[in-house]
C-alpha cells in the first residue's frame, strides 16, 4: 500500500498537534463555544510539516529547544521543589487537602502561574508519600515538570516512569479537560489505574482504564473520568468509531445546529469519547515511532470469493516461479520483481485462475502476493497460527496482534500458503495514522527510556523535544565486548555456553531474542542441557508480568522476545545483587538501536548491578536484510582471516546495516504521513467528510 508493506497491517490510528510553541497555540484553538459537547470533537487542525528552508529553521529550533541548559534549569526548579515538599510533612491530612483543593481551582481556572505549578507538584510529592507510601525523588520531579511544559523526558529503565506520569495527570486532571495516559500495552493501563487510584483520589481526581475487551457503555463510562488510562490503539479506535457513526455531524457546529432543531435526538449519547485534548504517553517510541509505520484502520469484513478463489490458485502458482529466474526480491522492502521469463510465466499460467484475474496487472498482482507471502512472511516470526487463524505478531514487540489483518489479499496469501481456511477480506471504514492523531491533540508529552537517536524526528514531526532526565542512582551496568560469528548456529553455541558460565555463579540472565522462532531454538538448546529457564513469547504471553518481575531470582534462566515485559520492575535480592545482579544476553542487533538499548536496560535498574553483552552472527536478519553485500564481504574475511580486526570490522558492518533499516523505516513513517495528508486534502477538496 502506497509503497510500504508495513502499510498493509490493518491497526486503529490516531492524530495529535505538537506542543511546545503551547501559548500560541491555546490562542488560536480557544473555544468559542463553551459547551462541553462542542468540545467532545474538537481537534487541533494539525501545522504543515516543515520543508525546505523552513524545515532547517525547524530544526535548529528543536536544537535550541533540546539544549543542556533547559534541562539545568528544570532540574534546579524540581531540587527546589523537593526541598519544599519537605515542609508538607507537618501538615495534616486535612490541611494538606485543603491545599491540594486551593490549587485544583487555579488549574481548572486555567489561570495557573509557574510559582503555582511548582507549589503544586510540591503539595503533590507529599500527598503521593502519603496515599502510595512512595515519595517521588528530585529526578521524578524534574521528569514532571517537564512533561508538564509538553517536552518528551527520556528516563533510564527502572526510574519510576509510572509514577512521574501520574504527577503529571493529576495537574492535567485538575484542568478538567480530558487526559489520556496511553501505555503500550491493556495490562499496564489496568494496573496503572489500579495502582494508583488512591493517590489520584487523595488528590480529587477520578481515574480509570479502557481496555480491548470493554463495551461501548462501559467505555463511555470510564472516559469521563478525570484520567483515563488506555493504548493509543483503544483511543484512536474509539476516536474513529466516533466519526463513523456522527460522520458529517463530527463536526461540533454542524452537531450543535443539528441538537437545536432536533431537541428530542440525543446525538450526543452516541459518542464514545468526550474530546482528546491532552496526552501523556509512555514508552512513546515505540508508541509514536516504531508503531507510526502502520496506520490505523477500522473495517469490516465483505464477502469476496472471488479473491478467495484467486489467493486459493496463486499460492498454488507461486510454486511455479523461480527466486533469481522469474523473479527477484528486494529484501529490505520485501518486494518482489517478476523478470521477463517470469512475465512469460504469468501469461501460461492465467488460464488456472479464475476469469477475472486474468487480465495482465490483475495476474501479475495476485501471484506476487502469493510469492511474497512464501518469501517474507514465516510462521513463528511474522505470525502465529492459533485455533486454525493467522495471528499477527508485532516485529517491534513480539506481542500478538489479535484481531488484525493485513490488507490488499496479503492476509489471504498467508493463509492460503498455510493451507487455512481463508477468510473474508475487509472494506476500509476510516483510517488515521498515529502520526497524524497525536497531532490533534493540544497537549502533547511523554516519556522512555530511550529517545535521543530519535530526538530529530520526535521535534520534526511532533514539536515535541527530547530532555534527558538524570537517574536517581549512578549508572553502574558493566557492558562486555560483543561477540560476532559467521554462521548462526556458532552463535546460538556460544549463547549458551554463557548462559551456563553466568548461572553457575548464581545469578540470573535475561535472554532477549528476536523471533517465536528463536525463542524455541534457545529453548531446545537449553533443555539438552537440562537447564530450567522460563519462556516469554507471543504464544506464551499470558504470565507476562509474572515472568518477567520472576526474571531478577537467583539462579533464574528467562528467554523473552522483544516484549521483554516494559513496564514491569526486574526485582534483585539482596543475594543476587551481591553475586553482580542481573546478566542480559542479545542474541541478535535489532533493526533499531533503541530495542538493543531497551532490552539492556532491563538490568542495572536503580543503581543496582548488572552486566549485558551482544552476540550476533553474520546470518541474522539484520545483516541478510539490510547489510550491503561489499560491506558484508569484508566483515567476513574480517571474521575468519583477520582477527586482529574482527571486532571494529564486524561492528561496523552491523551499525550500517542498522542505520540503513532505521532510514528505510523513516521512510516509511514518511510515506504513511504523506498519504495522510494527501487523503486530508483530497476530501477536503471533494466536499467529503474526512478531512482534519
Amino acid at each position: 500500500m502506497f509503497g510500504c508493506p508495513h502499510a498493509k497491517l490493518l491497526i486503529l490510528t490516531i492524530n495529535r498537534m505538537s506542543p511546545l510553541p503551547l501559548r500560541q497555540r491555546d490562542r488560536r484553538v480557544s473555544m468559542t463555544a463553551p459547551s462541553i459537547e462542542f468540545r467532545r470533537t474538537q481537534v487541533v487542525k494539525p501545522d504543515q510539516i516543515t520543508t525546505g528552508l523552513d524545515a532547517v529553521r525547524n530544526y535548529f529550533s528543536g536544537l535550541y529547544y533540546r539544549a543542556d541548559v533547559h534541562g539545568e534549569k528544570i532540574l534546579t526548579s524540581a531540587e527546589a521543589i523537593y526541598s519544599q515538599a519537605e515542609d508538607y510533612r507537618g501538615f495534616s491530612e486535612r490541611k494538606l487537602k485543603i491545599a491540594l483543593g486551593e490549587s485544583r481551582t487555579h488549574f481548572r481556572r486555567q489561570n495557573q502561574t509557574r510559582k503555582q505549578v511548582e507549589h503544586a507538584l510540591g503539595l503533590l510529592v507529599e500527598a503521593a508519600h502519603r496515599s502510595l507510601k512512595i515519595r517521588p525523588y528530585p529526578v521524578q520531579v524534574m521528569a514532571a515538570l517537564a512533561m508538564y511544559d509538553g517536552y518528551l523526558a527520556e528516563m533510564a529503565t527502572g526510574e519510576g516512569k509510572s509514577l512521574t506520569a501520574s504527577l503529571v495527570g493529576v495537574m492535567t486532571g485538575w484542568s478538567g479537560r480530558p487526559c489520556h495516559i496511553l501505555t503500550t500495552n491493556d495490562y499496564l493501563a489496568s494496573r496503572d489505574a489500579v495502582e494508583f487510584h488512591d493517590f489520584y483520589r487523595f488528590c480529587g481526581v477520578s481515574v480509570g482504564s479502557v481496555i480491548a475487551e470493554m463495551e461501548p457503555e462501559n467505555r463511555r463510562e470510564i472516559y469521563e473520568k478525570g484520567v483515563v488510562y488506555t493504548t493509543s490503539k483503544e483511543l484512536l479506535a474509539d476516536f474513529l468509531r466516533d466519526r463513523i457513526r456522527l460522520g458529517s455531524l463530527y463536526h461540533p457546529q454542524r452537531r450543535l445546529l443539528r441538537e437545536v432543531l432536533e431537541p428530542h435526538r440525543n446525538i450526543g449519547g452516541e459518542i464514545v469519547l468526550r474530546g482528546i485534548d491532552t496526552a501523556i504517553i509512555d514508552e512513546a517510541d515505540s508508541v509514536m515511532i516504531d508503531e507510526a509505520v502502520t496506520p490505523l484502520i477500522i473495517s469490516s469484513q465483505q464477502e469476496n470469493k472471488w479473491l478467495i478463489e484467486a489467493a486459493t490458485a496463486a499460492s498454488s502458482l507461486a510454486e511455479k516461479f523461480l527466486l533469481d529466474h522469474d523473479f527477484k526480491i528486494d529484501t529490505k522492502y520485501r518486494e518482489v520483481n517478476f523478470t521477463d521469463v517470469g512475465r512469460e510465466k504469468l501469461v501460461e499460467v492465467a488460464p488456472l485462475l479464475p476469469e477475472m484475474w486474468r487480465g495482465t496487472s490483475r495476474r501479475e498482482e495476485i501471484v506476487k502476493q502469493a510469492i511474497v507471502a512464501k518469501e517474507f512472511y514465516k510462521l513463528d516470526q511474522q505470525y502465529v497460527i492459533e485455533e486454525g487463524k493467522i495471528v499477527i505478531v508485532d516485529e517491534f514487540t513480539g506481542r500478538l496482534m489479535a484481531n488484525r489483518s493485513w490488507g490488499n489479499g496479503l492476509h489471504q496469501a498467508v493463509e492460503a500458503k498455510e493451507g487455512l481456511e481463508l477468510s473474508d477480506p475487509t472494506e476500509t471504514l476510516a483510517r488515521l495514522s498515529f502520526q497524524r492523531f497525536f497531532r490533534l491533540f493540544r497537549k502533547l508529552s511523554g516519556m522512555t527510556g530511550t529517545a535521543n537517536e530519535a530526538a530529530d524526528e520526535f521535534w520534526h514531526i511532533y514539536r515535541l523535544p527530547v530532555m534527558s532526565v538524570p537517574t536517581n542512582r549512578p549508572l553502574i551496568r558493566e557492558h562486555y565486548e560483543p561477540m560476532f560469528f559467521e554462521k548462526s548456529d556458532a552463535k546460538w553455541a556460544a549463547v549458551v555456553e554463557e548462559i551456563k558460565l553466568v548461572h553457575a555463579q548464581g545469578r540470573p540472565v535475561l535472554v532477549g531474542v528476536k523471533s517465536v522462532k528463536g525463542s524455541q531454538k534457545l529453548a531446545d538448546l537449553l533443555q539438552e542441557e537440562q537447564l530450567a529457564y522460563r519462556l516469554l513469547n507471543a504464544t506464551n504471553h499470558a504470565d507476562e508480568a509474572y515472568i518477567i518481575r520472576e526474571a531478577g531470582r537467583e539462579d533464574g534462566i528467562t528467554i523473552a522476545t522483544n516484549m521483554a515485559g516494559r513496564g514491569t520492575d526486574i526485582k534483585l535480592s539482596p543475594e543476587v545483587a551481591k553475586q553482580g545482579g542481573l546478566h542480559v544476553i542479545v542474541t541478535e542487533r535489532n533493526d533499531s538501536g533503541r530495542i538493543d538499548r531497551q532490552l539492556v536496560g532491563r538490568c542495572a535498574r536503580q543503581g543496582d548491578p548488572g552486566s549485558s553483552r551482544i552476540f550476533a552472527s553474520m546470518e541474522d536478519d539484520l545483516m541478510t536484510r539490510y547489510g550491503s553485500r561489499p560491506v558484508v564481504k569484508l566483515a567476513n574475511h574480517a571474521l575468519i582471516d583477520q582477527p586482529k580486526y574482527r571486532q571494529k570490522a564486524v561492528s561496523t558492518a552491523f551499525n550500517f546495516a542498522q542505520s540503513t533499516a532505521q532510514k528505510i523505516a523513516y521512510r516509511q513513517r514518511k510515506t504513511v504521513l504523506r498519504t495522510d495528508t494527501w487523503l486530508d486534502e483530497a476530501l477536503i477538496f471533494s466536499g467529503s467528510e474526512g478531512g482534519f
